[in-house]
């Protein structure tokens, strides 16, 4: 039987990249799954994607408290609970810490850790004993680099409030855990030209020649969806308030 057989599942983020590698995963898995982002043709295009019937794309803007109110009230009107929430939604630019306009460098803040918030807040009432919560974080949360300064702070704070959630619903036997990726090959990996990072000659010099990345290329989104699928089945019963690097060997070195 698929390990997520019967289970509802909703994932932000899950127009493009890793979010909608991870629908697609739970799909496969036997679940049916609420694909949740800003814009509905993404969300849409996942829906073609994914094994099964009965799944749903609904536009959310998850920083804010009402639109997620709905998002539940509709997940509530088709199903009457939920099973598994899959923090996903990211947004990554560079931006100056201190000359950037305030709420321009609060955005991957409000939208990573607030939409979070949100979404925990809203759903972990509604979860069955045995639910699970699964954060998508960063190895950004204890590695920086110049011009990301917002994006590793909302990234570090949700794997701390992981951790913290996790204490608070053990209880409730609802399991909270987290994943690290490092590079990753999705859109949010490209620049406004559309040219990827990582098939740059910088990244080629330090991390494919060079000996900063131990398996010397990026990572799919699939490989992350695979340690979702995990954290949300029946093998992970005994593993809360841990974050799980996938990042190739990255962080293994200096």
């Amino acid at each position: 039987m698929p390990q997520c057989d019967g289970r509802y599942v909703v994932v932000t983020g899950g127009g493009t990249g890793i979010g909608q590698a991870i629908a697609i995963r739970f799909a496969k898995d036997g679940a049916k799954v609420v694909v949740v982002g800003r814009r509905l043709e993404p969300l849409n295009e996942t829906l073609s994607l994914c094994e099964g019937e009965g799944h749903m794309a609904v536009p959310t803007d998850i920083r804010e408290v009402s639109a997620v109110d709905g998002l539940r009230a509709r997940v509530v009107d088709e199903w009457g609970h939920l099973d598994v929430l899959v923090n996903n939604a990211g947004v990554a630019k560079t931006m100056d810490p201190i000359e950037t306009p305030l709420d321009e460098w609060r955005m991957p803040i409000d939208i990573m850790l607030g939409g979070a918030v949100n979404l925990c807040r809203a759903f972990v009432p509604i979860m069955p004993e045995g639910g699970r919560i699964v954060n998508i974080t960063s190895i950004h949360r204890e590695r920086v680099e110049r011009g990301a300064s917002a994006y590793a702070t909302a990234k570090g704070a949700l794997t701390q409030y992981t951790r913290s959630l996790a204490l608070e619903l053990a209880d409730r036997n609802i399991l909270v855990n987290a994943i690290a990726p490092g590079f990753v090959d999705t859109p949010m990996s490209r620049d406004e030209d559309g040219v990827s990072e990582l098939a740059t000659d910088w990244f080629r010099e330090n991390y494919v020649d060079g000996h900063h990345l131990a398996l010397r290329r990026p990572g799919r989104p699939e490989e992350i969806a695979g340690v979702a699928a995990f954290l949300a089945g029946p093998d992970s019963t005994y593993i809360t308030g841990e974050t799980i690097t996938v990042d190739g060997g990255l962080t293994l070195t200096f």
